[in-house]
């Protein structure tokens, strides 16, 4: 039989547990609320921005760190039900542009006009062309991606899927999801694939 210390310790460490889990609940909802408060929309740039998808939600959850392994495996299914690959077969586009693409850093943004280009900024956080001096190291080096990888379907199939939404193979990943959000068109997709694919591409001489 228990003492009356025992059970009074047993429901003073339930109710604190309670009120303890209650406090972040309530801290994170106001938190939430702060964050939506201090942004207004402005051009483009409106406020839906700040909702949370499936993915986000997940991700926001284990924030600075790696979520575990289901999770993980969660979210990279998720997002991969979500890739729409081009219906007439073909992968690649025109290299040219893609390398345009690439440098091109407008779009989307409050301050841009949403009728004028939209780039992938991809200089930003990746090594592609020799030629390019200036480049991020967020992400891998993409320089002779292909020439590394190989330039067979399978490759051509992952690049453009990796482009199109990151999270279908790493789970909370930093890239932006160009297809899925809607940033980049199928075509330009297409062409920043054959940026990394083609063997005549700057990125794989």
């Amino acid at each position: 039989m228990k003492s009356p210390l025992i059970s009074a310790t047993i429901i003073t460490i339930g109710v604190s547990a309670c009120v303890t889990a209650a406090s972040n609940e309530e801290i994170s909802s106001k938190a939430a609320a702060m964050l939506k408060s201090s942004f207004k929309a402005n051009g483009q740039a409106t406020l839906d921005r700040l909702d949370q998808d499936a993915t986000q939600h997940l991700c926001s959850e284990f924030a600075g760190k790696a979520p575990p392994r289901d999770v993980a495996q969660k979210i990279e299914a998720l997002n991969l039900a979500t890739v729409k690959y081009p219906t007439d077969g073909n992968l690649l586009g025109d290299w040219k542009n893609g390398e345009k693409i690439a440098q091109e850093g407008r779009g989307k943004q409050f301050s841009d006009d949403p009728a004028g280009p939209v780039g992938g900024n991809c200089y930003a956080c990746h090594q592609l062309s020799p030629q390019e001096l200036s480049y991020g190291t967020i992400g891998p080096s993409l320089y002779q991606f292909g020439k590394l990888r190989g330039y067979g379907p399978e490759t051509q199939r992952y690049a453009y899927g990796k482009i199109y939404n990151p999270d279908a193979y790493a789970a909370c990943s930093n890239m932006p999801r160009f297809g899925h959000n809607g940033i980049l068109s199928e075509q330009q997709i297409k062409d920043v694939t054959a940026l990394l694919m083609d063997p005549a591409s700057p990125v794989n001489r």
